[in-house]
């Protein structure tokens, strides 16, 4: 599919120096401009080249196609499950970065899909499983699709010259009220369209920060229930017991998004109509199990992996409030999950149905300017406890059949 021919197909984000600069004093210039020179120098000496990624990136499908994909899928026989296990993180990452993850998640071959397909935002993944791919399903209500369905309210302010119809990827953080300030300072000093270097600034920044017009020549950032709805969360997912918002960007930014996790995941409503056992690796607030709950699986038995106290809260809270008849456990740290300590958890609870998670992207994230390491970085490298704890599982629960 050609980009004229996509509608929801945003440009990516990619402003030249001079955009980049502009907004910045001379010494902040300075520096910046010999940090991207550097950063360049080293990709060339390294060879490192950003991974090719299909388009459109959908995967093996998509809920709108007209006509569903014929995708040929031979697992190797070691992985047909249970237990099923689903491994994501960000589709944009170091050069052989997903080589590796392919490698030790016994060769099959990663799904990459952005859920700009699914709903308003972007959100480029890589998701590695042995699902089945027969007889998806999506969740019920379709989400809104575009900035204007999902924000009705945006549309009675937004200029004809920003075109955006989707949002960008949505972050931890959040633009400042001092830009938006000197956004609004930019735009009201023209009675019509401001001229195009104008236009270029604010939409640089609106598309960075995923800025929505909410007045006259006035932005701002998304409210924290716009980005659980936009991620497929229930309202005030991330509210309360004294969460502040700061807390709830950073939670909802590091999330699964719902709708797109939910279609891959809906195959296992027909296989586990009793219910399922789940092992949720760096649970984060909860994506895997809202996906669940919202296709109809029962969560018999929930053993949560999550080091973020705020996030284990949010989980607890969800499942409260939803009434869960099953049994939620919280372990707060990957590397203390043992082999003895997994063995005990299969012989109370029977095993686990799947083992769902992604680890840490922080030196996976383009954004990461610092320690972009690859799976070599301090936090990312706890991808190899996911790929530990998968063996655990699958070593014991094959002994005990």
């Amino acid at each position: 599919m050609s980009r004229a021919e996509d509608p929801y197909l945003l440009e990516d984000v990619k402003p030249n120096l001079k955009d980049i600069l502009n907004d910045c004093g001379g010494y902040k210039k300075r520096k910046m401009y010999n940090e991207l020179c550097n950063r360049k120098k080293q990709r060339e000496i390294s060879g490192e080249e950003p991974i090719r990624l299909p388009k459109p990136m959908i995967g093996f499908g998509i809920p709108t196609e007209s006509v569903p994909r014929m995708v040929q899928r031979i697992l190797p026989k070691k992985t047909i499950g249970p237990p099923y296990f689903y491994y994501e993180n960000v589709a944009l990452a170091p050069k052989g970065v997903w080589d590796t993850i392919k490698r030790h998640l016994y060769e099959i071959e990663p799904e990459f899909v952005d859920s700009k397909y699914f709903s308003a935002t972007a959100r480029k993944r890589g998701y590695l499983h042995n699902l089945p791919i027969e007889n998806r399903f999506p969740l019920f209500p379709l989400p809104p699709r575009t900035i204007h369905e999902a924000l009705p309210l945006s549309k009675r302010w937004w200029p004809s010259w920003d075109s955006r119809s989707k949002l960008n990827c949505l972050q931890t953080a959040i633009g400042s009220a001092r830009l938006t300030d000197k956004i609004r300072k930019a735009v009201e000093k023209y009675d019509g369209e401001p001229p195009m270097e104008i236009q270029k600034y604010v939409l640089y920044h609106c598309k960075k920060w995923n800025l929505v017009w909410v007045g006259r020549n006035k932005v701002a950032p998304l409210e924290p229930d716009e980005v659980e709805m936009l991620l497929g969360f229930p309202k005030n997912h991330t509210r309360g017991g004294g969460i502040s918002r700061t807390d709830r960007y950073k939670s909802l930014g590091n999330s699964f998004q719902v709708d797109t996790v939910a279609y891959h995941l809906s195959v296992l409503r027909d296989l586990f109509p009793n219910g399922i056992n789940v092992l949720s690796l760096f649970s984060g607030i909860g994506g895997a199990e809202v996906a669940l709950y919202r296709l109809g699986v029962p969560l018999n038995n929930v053993v949560s992996v999550e080091k973020s106290e705020v996030n284990r809260n949010i989980v607890r809270s969800w499942w409260e409030q939803t009434n869960q008849r099953g049994n939620l456990i919280h372990f707060d740290d990957v590397q203390l999950l043992s082999r003895d300590r997994l063995k005990k958890l299969i012989e109370s609870l029977g095993g686990f149905d799947l083992v769902i998670g992604g680890s840490p992207c922080n030196n996976l994230a383009g954004s990461n300017r610092v320690s972009r390491d690859g799976l070599e970085g301090k936090e990312s490298s706890l991808f190899f406890d996911y790929v530990r704890i998968l063996d655990d599982v699958k070593s014991i629960m094959s002994r005990h059949r």
